[in-house]
């Protein structure tokens, strides 16, 4: 019997041997694919949304219920040129009665820098 302590340096090991061979199966399993996102980039998007949430409700002056359909995807606008996404924030918007300029400012701003997220892959 052969104890640590006799052989400090030896590293312990454990084999098997087997005498059937596995099958080779003749498909592969998909796995499951994840991606992760920068935690800091997460918190900046969700924090952006809340600021675009809170801002629909000052330039509607409504409740969240009386709302009007409106989907601001900050991904399509980051696609976009800077004209392009001040363009599409105005034709978004072209319901709401009250001045849109520090809106579509203030939302420009924060989006600067920011990373479109990427989406499942296409075929």
């Amino acid at each position: 019997v052969t104890t640590m302590e006799s052989e400090p340096s030896a590293p312990c090991m454990v084999t098997f041997q087997t005498t059937e061979k596995p099958e080779e199966p003749t498909h592969r399993k998909l796995g499951k694919l994840t991606v992760k996102y920068n935690r800091k980039d997460l918190q900046r998007r969700l924090d952006i949304e809340e600021w675009i949430d809170d801002q629909l409700h000052l330039l509607f002056d409504c409740e969240e219920e009386e709302i009007p359909e409106l989907e601001i995807d900050i991904d399509e606008l980051l696609e976009l040129s800077d004209e392009g996404q001040r363009t599409r924030l105005q034709e978004l918007l072209q319901e709401c009665g009250k001045p849109k300029e520090d809106f579509i400012n203030g939302l420009l701003y924060r989006i600067k820098g920011l990373r479109k997220m990427s989406g499942p892959l296409k075929k």
